[in-house]
């Protein structure tokens, strides 16, 4: 037996009776004086064991007499269940070098040890507000993908020393025409060395759409449901099986080739989350074409600037769609678009309405004879087999537009292969997909979740997806479990604002039906807190769902660092450790990498094969925003922090974009919305906490001379900027200002307005560099 530093242990023991067998129930006080108590699987078999130094797990959580518990520590100890002077006897038992974040320590990060541990149990106890770590129990890891920190490493670390090895043989698994060439990858990410550039398995031909549908139903599953959809309103609801699906991809495809759609071509697509969303992304990449899809929740405005700038064959959209009880004539803005667009040079010969029967009539539909063709009259009748368009692994996929502190969007570029080959492994480990499994992703196909876990990601692992048109507090807050219980889902992928919106409204909405068939469930967009993490594990998943809180962008294409459910134990709030191929760091101000415990700017060294490849039409700006401010790292504009325990944790953006219920909306769009109104003389934006959406938007607005105060133009302030952007992005706050904190040279101090905004007025710091320091008490007075 290997020799160990000192320890001491004291463990009391309690038979309550039960009938003739004392049965033992044991309450126990452990204390370790040692200094070896890392991270590893440990085995024991007791009843209960409460540790209040370094591993606590609460009596109500340990219900079984004799089994396997997974705990961090690197001794195994052995109890001898024979009672002497009233304890129990531990000794250490083996010694194991298997410790996760200890043998990451090479990798991306180094880690401390583990000082004190408060645990609960997968499907054996609730997270409290005490507990530092939530453990996988013995069923789910048994029958995970990866199933252990040692599975874990084994593949990270071949993914980080032999990528184009790792990648190659995944990519193997999926359908090419041609092979890439000798090289899998080649990159160059440091702007000192010239242009940046990522690529992967060029040379290789392949097409997305064929190998989310065709390869699947090449294999027998033809029959097997790919898309569940349900409508609006409870009752409406239907479903195509992956042949079904297929056909009507087939059948839109041939429609975009008549009407002189080519590969490389752009097709904007603006509609709700209809079936017909993942049909025209598909059909789209049937025919090599380049789908941007545009949220229906974007203005005239925004729809026109992303039509401007790539220049679309054809518009897709429908009539209408109701959201709740709301109907939103997507076909009037559209419209819009299309006459600012013209404008502006770019003319749109064709839009292809869907007629949205459930929200508006055909005949009450605004008609422009020549441009406007109803869908069902023309795609409908076409023929349901279409020839796939092969593509070169480097061809461009889609374009998606997201938020830039310029306030203009930026065409986010990615490409097929790589990103084919990465979000269906992404998906496959981080929601540990099995064939039986329904998937559910509440986002829309408008932003960069419904492209990746909606759409490609499901579809390429031959997964049954429900797609749900309506709000998920429609006509209450249950729906969403009605939902759940409905299709059986077993995965369910939701945002932070929706749990902690959902978590106001109570439990009761909740408890009201089972979820017992929910498995895994997962958080995107932005940081969830402790407090909603800890709501959503304990009433949603009922104590026995693991959480895969995912931290990645829509310049990374997929997960970056997520947690694996099974492979280790999670820490309410933390996105925990990176994804295969995946080496992120933390750096400094001065772009030093920083080890261990710490805070600054997340980077991530070399690339993996989801990654974006350019801005559309504007490389420059590619490498000025995501390669300049690190050379040598891809720099995501997020902060993070990494305890002692090598543990992730996302603190937010450190750029002027703000994460509203995980869309990314750039400050200067808000303010350069609020500028455009007559009585609007200057503003500024800022993102402040907000206990739903994350962070909300807070507006400081300084009116044209001689105009009043009033809630009438409050109002008329907020409603600028839902024309011209959306309602997503009007500001929570409008905050009257007589004047910005300027410096000498006239930049806006945003780090003042922050703390005010904050309310954290003894935060202000040095205001002596203003130009007009008074400026700041005249804010605060003005603060409600």
């Amino acid at each position: 037996m290997m020799a160990v530093s000192s320890f001491n242990c004291l463990i009391t023991k309690n038979y309550p009776a039960r009938g003739n067998t004392a049965t033992p129930s044991i309450h126990s006080l452990l204390i370790l004086q040692s200094n070896v108590i890392n991270s590893n699987w440990v085995n024991y078999s007791s009843s209960a064991i409460h540790s209040n130094t370094h591993i606590n797990t609460r009596p109500s959580s340990l219900q079984s007499s004799s089994r396997k518990i997974k705990l961090f520590s690197r001794l195994l100890f052995e109890m001898d269940d024979s009672p002497k002077n009233g304890s129990f006897l531990m000794t250490p038992r083996t010694f194991d070098q298997l410790r996760h974040v200890d043998s990451m320590a090479s990798m991306p990060s180094g880690a401390g040890k583990i000082r004190r541990l408060n645990v609960a149990v997968l499907g054996e106890s609730l997270a409290s507000e005490e507990d530092d770590l939530v453990f996988p129990s013995n069923d789910f890891s048994n029958q995970a993908l990866v199933s252990s920190p040692q599975k874990y490493l084994e593949m990270y670390r071949r993914s980080i020393e032999d990528p184009a090895g790792f990648w190659s043989d995944i990519a193997s698994e999926f359908v090419w025409r041609e092979k890439w060439g000798k090289d899998v990858y080649s990159e160059n990410l440091d702007v000192r060395n010239g242009d940046i550039k990522i690529e992967w398995f060029k040379g290789g031909v392949t097409n997305i759409c064929f190998n989310c549908l065709d390869r699947h139903i090449e294999s027998g599953n033809g029959d097997k449901i790919a898309l569940y959809w349900e409508g609006n309103e409870l009752g409406q609801d239907s479903s195509l099986t992956y042949k079904q699906l297929l056909e009507k991809v087939c059948q839109l495809a041939n429609y975009l080739k008549d009407v002189g759609v080519k590969k490389g071509d752009a097709v904007v697509i603006y509609l709700p989350m209809l079936m017909e969303l993942p049909i025209a992304m598909l059909a789209c990449a049937r025919i090599g074409a380049v789908h941007s899809v545009v949220f229906a929740g974007f203005s005239a405005e925004s729809l026109s600037q992303r039509i401007i700038d790539c220049k679309p064959r054809v518009v897709i959209t429908c009539n209408a769609v109701k959201r709740g009880p709301k109907v939103i004539y997507l076909k009037d803005i559209v419209d819009t678009a299309l006459v600012d667009s013209a404008k502006n040079g770019t003319t749109v010969d064709i839009s292809l309405v869907y007629e949205n029967q459930s929200a508006m009539k055909r005949e009450d539909t605004k008609w422009k004879e020549g441009r406007d063709i109803w869908w069902q009259d023309v795609v409908n009748n076409l023929s349901t087999s279409c020839d796939v368009e092969w593509v070169d692994a480097e061809d461009p996929l889609f374009l998606l537009y997201t938020s830039g502190s310029t306030g203009k969007p930026k065409g986010v570029l990615h490409t097929t292969g790589g990103y084919m080959v990465y979000t269906a492994t992404t998906f496959k480990y981080a929601f540990d997909y099995k064939s039986s499994d329904i998937y559910w992703c509440t986002a829309d196909c408008g932003w960069i979740t419904g492209h990746s876990y909606v759409s490609y990601g499901p579809l390429l692992n031959g997964a049954s997806v429900v797609v749900f048109e309506g709000a998920p507090n429609y006509p209450d807050a249950g729906r969403c479990w009605d939902i759940v219980d409905k299709y059986k889902v077993t995965l369910f992928y939701t945002a932070p604002t929706l749990v902690r919106s959902l978590m106001r409204d109570g439990d009761e909405y909740v408890k009201r039906y089972s979820r017992k068939s929910l498995r895994v469930l997962g958080s995107v967009g932005e940081p969830i807190n402790p407090s909603a993490w800890r709501w959503f594990y304990n009433v949603v998943g009922d104590s026995k769902c693991p959480i895969s809180d995912t931290w990645w962008q829509t310049e990374t294409g997929g997960f970056m660092i997520t947690p694996l459910p099974g492979a280790w134990p999670q820490k309410p709030g933390s996105a925990t450790f990176p994804f295969f191929g995946v080496k992120p760091v933390i750096v400094d101000e001065k772009g030093i990498e920083i080890e261990g415990e710490c805070s600054g700017y997340l980077c991530v060294k070399g690339s993996w094969p989801g990654a974006f490849r350019t801005l559309f039409g504007d490389h420059e700006r590619y490498e000025t925003t995501y390669f300049k401010p690190f050379p040598g790292y891809y720099f995501s504009g997020d902060g993070c922090s990494r305890d002692k325990d090598g543990y992730h944790w996302l603190t937010g953006r450190v750029d002027d974009v703000i994460n509203v219920s995980g869309h990314r909306i750039g400050t200067a769009e808000v303010e350069s919305a609020l500028v455009s109104h007559p009585h609007c003389a200057e503003a500024a934006v800022v993102g402040v906490e907000h206990e739903v959406k994350g962070q909300g938007i807070y507006a400081f607005v300084t009116l044209v001379d001689g105009i009043p105060y009033s809630e009438e133009l409050r109002k008329s302030l907020i409603l600028a900027v839902r024309n011209q952007i959306g309602a997503f992005a009007a500001p929570d706050k409008i905050h009257w200002a007589p004047g910005l904190p300027k410096t000498r040279s006239g930049k806006i101090m945003r780090r003042i307005l922050r703390k005010i905004a904050s309310r954290q007025l003894d935060e202000l710091g040095d205001t002596s560099t203003l130009a007009d320091p008074s400026v700041v008490d005249q804010l605060i007075e003005l603060a409600d």
